[in-house]
């Protein structure tokens, strides 16, 4: 059953990618995209989204708090809100990067968290109109149907690594472990297309090692909800307040524990 708010939080995210994703897109200027660190692009669009999905959702649920990607940038300390009470956890434009050139994968996400626990997730790609959406304990669904992950996998599953915030040593004992018992393939470099990839079985396996709430709360309830499995390496529950680095995600618990069996010394380090 989706959950009670999925519905409003659609018609947001609908009204955010008609009125200000979709228009800068492959429209933007150079003085409207700027680098928050080195290679960590930010948008004109990304500031515009994240401030009128504020305006939307606080007027949705008004006693709730807000943590968004371009108001953490702008002040660190707003991760202190996770931890407590109602939250909604906002990316305004997952993959930037590509965005901001111009192409494809981007999407929006947005997740509601309570004492720091991940309740709701919307993943949503403003290009095609998919909305993926998950409900704790209520299941995973796409365009409103109910998905599950397939029960068959491969001999040699499909791994998408995001190597990008690893050491190099972690990089390349990874690739090189990996390499034995996966086909790995680019990452897509946005979440909100990684994790419906998870679903879908077109990847199979995935490592993140930056694991920032708003790249991850959402598609980590949807892929478990499905009846994969993301967790920490050392097994626990993903939760939004956590500041560990680290993650595995799996279309089923099986290929998970066969991850961590393989490629967790690595990736622990």
């Amino acid at each position: 059953m989706v959950h009670r708010l999925y519905q409003p939080v659609l018609d947001i995210l609908r009204q955010a990618s008609r009125d200000i994703v979709m228009p800068y897109y492959q429209n933007l200027q150079s003085h409207q995209i700027d680098e928050k660190t080195p290679g960590d692009l930010v948008t004109v669009a990304d500031r515009l989204s994240e401030e009128f999905l504020e305006g939307a959702l606080a007027a949705l649920l008004p006693e709730a708090k807000i943590v968004g990607e371009e108001a953490f940038a702008a002040n660190a300390a707003v991760m202190d809100q996770l931890a407590d009470g109602q939250v909604w956890i906002i990316d305004p434009i997952d993959g930037t990067g590509n965005y901001a050139a111009g192409q494809p994968p981007f999407g929006i996400l947005i997740a509601l968290a309570e004492a720091d626990e991940t309740v709701a997730g919307w993943l949503y790609d403003p290009l095609t109109e998919r909305i993926c959406h998950a409900v704790q304990k209520g299941g995973a669904f796409v365009n409103g149907e109910r998905v599950v992950v397939a029960e068959d996998h491969p001999d040699r599953p499909v791994a998408a690594l995001a190597t990008g915030f690893m050491t190099e040593e972690q990089r390349t004992g990874l690739i090189a472990a990996a390499e034995r018992d996966y086909d790995i393939v680019d990452i897509p470099r946005c979440a909100a297309e990684q994790y419906p990839r998870l679903v879908a079985g077109t990847n199979h396996v995935s490592i993140f090692e930056r694991t920032l709430p708003w790249d991850h709360a959402a598609g980590v309830l949807f892929l478990n909800e499905a009846g994969g499995r993301c967790a920490r390496w050392d097994g626990s529950a993903y939760r939004p307040a956590d500041r560990r680095k680290g993650l595995l995600g799996a279309s089923s618990p099986k290929l998970w524990d066969e991850a961590a069996e393989r490629l967790g010394d690595i990736c622990r380090v």
